[in-house]
């Protein structure tokens, strides 16, 4: 049994290779060459696309989860009780808790204090106030490798001082040195809705790789969290893992204690959850639209191989006469097919990871190109614009955008694109089992 299923395959390769051999100047070997081009580009995009399209959310995402949500969040802790310092030897013990910060938080309308002499406007702008104790910046890598500096210092140590974001900052018209009120703030009753003297002083200011973050978001210490937030402020931890994807175990884990199963505790996909649900839609949606490739180029192949069935059909009708299986004859077609497909899927895997790890390198070139030809264009025909033609921006922003491979995608593209040409050269090969030697022997 064996030994003819060896028989079949080596009597299938060679007939495959004397068909493939004998096509080089026909159609079809033109379409078949035209077909893997087509798998070619069309996993090769896919590819691009994808890990682009990849780096462009985790720069998001990553900034989010570092930034703003943590990866989990925990309340209803009593502070300073025999609860928390459970919770905390807890998250000390367990394997996956890279470490559990606490913060405070409220949302505020801050208002600039503008200086007399230089102008009376005042700028206003709505935004998030996040207490940190003062030694978060040192502890949470992730944190501070997410958050990027543009002036002044990270430095929460002294009271009265304030880390706002960039945008933030240029909202309110600051700087480093200036001050800044919260003249709006949210907290407990004891809180004052509307005070002038909630002033603090721009400590510092930083940026992410989110701008929802850098338009909204700014740090104090947790003691001036004590004295503005008021006492019913509540204490939130924040907890980061070692792996992301232990998020549903460790909430797991953390509610089979039974000190623990009345807290509220949320994983960062709670957060932002229409954000990071819009993302997946673009990202399905482009998916859907670079795959339309591999459809028109599957059409194709359908059309071409059916051509070289009918170009084949005397010799396809002698191979049944003399004992072959018309299976055994389809599989030739399939066979070539499957060649197709692993021609067009390689080529394109090798371009697609080429091109993705140089992604800076591709855009720069293209940048260079394309000013390039435009300066050319506007030379010849438009010399007096020529002193504003300048390289589009855009380019050097997609160049900065770091891309993202992740395996699992990148071999499913691969497999579609063999299997695209496979398919259609599995339908296109039916029209194998309708030939008969007597209809050849009586068209001859």
């Amino acid at each position: 049994m064996r030994k003819n299923i060896i028989q079949n395959i080596k009597l299938i390769f060679s007939i495959a290779k004397r068909f493939s051999s004998q096509d080089k100047s026909s159609r079809s070997s033109v379409t078949s060459r035209l077909a893997a081009a087509g798998i070619c580009f069309g996993v090769m995009t896919l590819i691009v696309v994808m890990s682009v399209m990849n780096g462009f959310q985790m720069s998001f995402i990553k900034a989010i989860q570092e930034i703003s949500s943590y990866h989990i969040q925990v309340e209803g802790l009593k502070p300073d009780s025999q609860e928390e310092a459970d919770f905390e030897s807890w998250c000390q013990a367990s394997k996956n808790v890279k470490l559990a910060l606490p913060f405070y938080q409220a949302q505020t309308l801050m208002t600039s204090l503008s200086d007399s002499e230089k102008s009376s406007a005042v700028f206003e702008s709505p935004a998030v106030i996040r207490a940190l104790a003062p030694q978060a910046f040192y502890e949470d890598d992730g944190l501070r490798k997410e958050v990027f500096l543009v002036s002044g210092s990270l430095d929460l140590s002294q009271k009265g001082e304030i880390l706002l974001g960039n945008q933030l900052a240029s909202n309110l018209k600051v700087k480093v040195g200036d001050k800044v009120n919260l003249f709006v703030l949210s907290g407990s009753s004891d809180v004052d809705l509307f005070s002038g003297q909630r002033i603090f002083i721009v400590r510092g200011i930083f940026a992410s790789g989110y701008q929802d973050i850098n338009s909204s978001l700014s740090f104090i210490n947790t003691e001036d969290a004590a004295a503005y937030f008021g006492k019913g402020a509540e204490k939130i931890w924040g907890i980061k893992l070692f792996n992301i994807n232990d998020v549903e175990k460790v909430i797991k884990g953390l509610k089979k204690t039974d000190s623990f199963e009345k807290l509220n505790v949320r994983s960062w996909k709670e957060f932002n959850k229409s954000f990071f649900g819009a993302l997946r839609i673009e990202k399905n949606m482009l998916l859907l639209v670079v795959c339309l490739i591999f459809i028109v180029v599957a059409i194709n192949i359908y059309n071409g191989m059916r051509r070289l069935v009918f170009e084949r059909k005397r010799e396809i009708a002698i191979l049944c006469a003399l004992g072959s299986e018309p299976k055994t004859v389809r599989a030739v077609f399939i066979m070539r097919g499957l060649y197709t497909g692993l021609i067009g899927s390689s080529l394109g895997l090798i371009l697609g990871l080429l091109i993705s790890f140089n992604t800076d390198a591709v855009f720069n070139a293209a940048s260079k190109i394309v000013y390039f030809l435009q300066y050319i264009f506007t030379a010849v025909f438009d010399q007096e614009n020529l002193m504003y033609v300048r390289e589009n921006s855009a380019y050097a922003l997609y160049a900065s955008i770091p891309a993202r491979i992740f395996p699992g995608e990148t071999i499913l593209i691969f497999i579609y694109g063999i299997l695209a040409p496979l398919a259609a050269c599995f339908f296109a090969s039916r029209n194998v089992l309708k030939l008969s030697l007597t209809e050849v022997l009586h068209e001859e």
